[in-house]
């Protein structure tokens, strides 16, 4: 009977233990949500400010716990989205706005009182659209032959990673009938010292007419900087799709703040 109830007290004292156990880690779990919660709001502040956003950029910050990175000083990885960036083309005042910038950040160290945070490495992904991106180009009308001129009416997507360049001539050159046409250019885009460069596989051609190449690939070759992206984060690669180019950018020593 006294064996009985020693094991009846020992099942209980450790159901109790359990109990306690699982609260403790409960509330280690909501505190440590509670924690991160707030470091990523203060972070997506301090960045808006820092890269002076129209809007509060999302920042989520990954792994578990958060606490105990916290006290290392020293942050997994994280992740920033921005949803509209007006990023300098390097020309005055003038910009290029990017959709869905987002970066993941990794091995993010931060200082005592978080007024500045860098990452050991960085990459991510963003869409120029094909509007923006036409800002780039030969918009206004320039001759090619003598009475004839040409300029881009509009860029899409021409598959395979290629951009298709609407190139409208129009205009009388000596021999020929008045033209006015609307020709289609396939055009590979790379990324060289930060820049987007468009440059035309073939060129357009119209019976009867020569075109000089030099002056057709002024309209038809451009190319677009993009310049003081977050934190210093530069262009990788880029790709034509759907609705723009999709652009990959890379970065070590990454500044969000300070």
């Amino acid at each position: 009977m006294t064996a009985e109830v020693g094991e009846h007290r020992n099942m209980r004292a450790l159901r109790i233990s359990l109990i306690v156990v699982v609260i403790l880690g409960g509330l280690f779990v909501l505190a440590d949500r509670l924690a991160v919660g707030f470091a990523e709001d203060e972070a997506a502040e301090k960045l808006r400010t820092t890269e002076n956003l129209a809007a509060t950029p999302d920042v989520s910050i990954k792994g578990f716990p958060f606490l105990t990175q916290m006290a290392a000083g020293e942050l997994d990885d994280v992740e920033v989205g921005i949803e509209d960036y007006e990023a300098s083309t390097g020309t005055g005042s003038e910009t290029i706005l990017i959709d869905g910038l987002t970066a993941n950040m990794k091995g993010v160290q931060f200082s005592g009182d978080y007024s500045s945070a860098t990452a050991a490495s960085a990459t991510g992904t963003a869409t120029i659209t094909y509007a923006e991106l036409l800002k780039a180009t030969k918009s206004q009308p320039t001759e090619v032959v003598p009475g004839v001129e040409a300029n881009v009416v509009g860029l899409s997507d021409g598959g395979n990673g290629k951009i298709k360049v609407a190139v409208r001539v129009q205009g009388k050159a000596a021999g020929v009938l008045p033209i006015d046409r609307t020709l289609s250019v396939l055009s590979t885009v790379t990324v060289e010292n930060n820049k987007v460069r468009v440059h035309a596989d073939a060129l357009p051609s119209i019976k009867g007419l020569s075109l000089a190449e030099d002056r057709v690939r002024r309209i038809t070759d451009f190319q677009q900087a993009i310049d003081q992206l977050p934190g210093g984060i530069q262009l990788d690669k880029v790709e034509a799709a759907k609705d723009g180019v999709e652009i990959s950018v890379k970065g070590s020593n990454v500044q969000l703040a300070g």
